[in-house]
């Protein structure tokens, strides 16, 4: 059965959409002061390095390719980590986005894979409960675990054991033109203390949709296609409003909870927000918010602010997540990094993973791609931005809180996001909301109970 699922995994890697890797700003760091910094900053573990005395260790490595600016940096910082020893070397190989899950899953299935590999957050659980990552519990100390976002921790955590460590972690929330929000007379929350609720929200939409420049009041990206972007983007809407994707005490569920009353609630004010004209479900452009300004909000995540701010200038505000009801909810996990059971060297994989998540080196990366970087001791040096009154302070604010809010930890999350997306498309082109949600729900249970519970 688990053969069959990794089968199912090849078709849900068609549909997914890397949310929370999308667009990125560019701006490199230093690779040379990194390199200096790095060679004397590796954390201490407890695991003996590999023999070396017949020549370097090849270390074999896959990742997703990303955009350009990504690339560069992986490309700098596995440079570096090459020149920086000599008892490792890493080969890595940059795999296409749009078919890099299918041939991850087809090499696990053919016993194929390399010994470190990313994927995006909610994959995890999946490959773990597969059988095809070791934990690397052994690996980080307390000390290194509590550098990170509790957001990384908790993505990369499956069956109490740590199986992945991210360079970043993802925002999500409301971007806002400031001209238009003080136009329309609509107030600008500050932080998470202060979000719009639910009733104040909808006002904002009507207030800026009757601005004259105002064709659709929120942006919320249905360009990206149906795909993880509608799991990410808008799980949030039904645990703002007391639903959820799954029942989470034991993942075994979600009748109830996926189609149960506040879940309901919550596609049917969504459903709401299409026919009042406030969200185009069929948008195909990607800068209604930036470009042609014809939004006036935008509903989308850290990919999108390199664009945002060249657009609207001083103009951009990143306003939280509102309260629908029963607290505010964000999405939260991106790409990260895990070591295969199939690695004979998993000392020399960890050695380049530990290499990675050293501050100098996610700030490579953050710079390049604009994501929220994944270690307290890397958010300090970009405090400019990521600080408080920094233009992304409000991401920083959201995940360190339960605002954030992890896509589902279980091995049917495949099921899941799939399901979701076909009942948001059904919902926002007129479907029967209670009808949609009910027939996700009873999917996702039958992949459930023929997967004996994914125990």
């Amino acid at each position: 059965m688990k053969r069959f699922m990794l089968i199912l995994f090849l078709l849900f890697g068609m549909l997914a959409l890397a949310a929370c890797g999308g667009g990125e700003e560019s701006t490199a760091s230093d690779s040379g002061n990194a390199e200096e910094t790095n060679t004397n900053t590796t954390e201490e573990t407890a695991v003996d390095s590999a023999d070396t005395s017949s020549g370097p260790i090849t270390v074999s490595v896959w990742n997703h390719a990303g955009q350009g600016e990504e690339r560069e940096a992986i490309d700098t910082i596995t440079a570096n980590f090459n020149s920086s020893q000599d008892e490792y070397v890493v080969e890595i190989v940059e795999l296409p986005d749009g078919s890099y899950t299918d041939q991850v899953n087809a090499a696990a299935l053919a016993g194929d894979l390399p010994c470190l590999l990313d994927f995006d957050g909610p994959l995890l659980y999946n490959f773990a409960w597969s059988g095809y990552l070791s934990p690397i519990d052994a690996y980080v100390t307390q000390e290194m675990k509590d550098d990170f976002l509790p957001s990384i921790i908790a993505q990369g955590t499956y069956a109490g054991n740590l199986y992945s460590l991210g360079q970043f972690d993802s925002g999500l929330a409301i971007y806002g033109n400031k001209a238009y929000l003080e136009e329309a007379g609509v107030r600008i929350p500050t932080g998470i203390d202060d979000a719009w609720d639910l009733v104040e929200f909808e006002e904002a939409l009507a207030a800026l949709q009757a601005l004259p420049q105002v064709e659709y009041a929120l942006d919320m990206h249905f360009n990206y296609g149906r795909g993880e972007w509608y799991t990410y983007g808008f799980s949030p809407i039904l645990q703002g409003f007391g639903g959820d994707l799954i029942d989470r005490t034991d993942y075994q569920t979600t009748a109830g909870i996926l189609d149960g009353p506040e879940s309901v609630a919550a596609m049917t004010a969504l459903q709401n927000w299409v026919n009042a004209g406030y969200i185009n479900p069929g948008q195909t452009t990607d800068d209604d918010f930036y470009g042609s300004k014809i939004s006036a909000l935008a509903w989308v995540g850290h990919w999108m602010y390199g664009p945002h701010k060249d657009g609207l200038g001083d103009d951009l505000v990143l306003i939280p997540m509102p309260d629908l009801g029963a607290g505010a909810a964000t999405g939260m996990g991106s790409w990260n990094w895990g070591i295969t059971s199939f690695c004979e060297n998993p000392d020399g994989a960890w050695a380049f993973l530990e290499y990675m998540v050293q501050p100098e080196n996610i700030l490579i990366m953050t710079d390049a791609n604009g994501a929220v970087p994944a270690r307290f001791s890397a958010l300090e040096q970009r405090d400019e931005l990521f600080g408080e009154g920094g233009d992304l302070y409000v991401f920083i604010q959201q995940l360190n809180s339960p605002v954030a809010v992890p896509r589902p930890q279980t091995a049917a999350y495949a099921t899941i996001t799939s399901e979701f997306a076909f009942a948001v498309d059904s919902i926002v082109t007129g479907g029967d909301v209670q009808t949609a949600l009910s027939d996700a729900a009873a999917n996702i249970d039958l992949d459930i109970e023929d997967n004996n519970g994914y125990k």
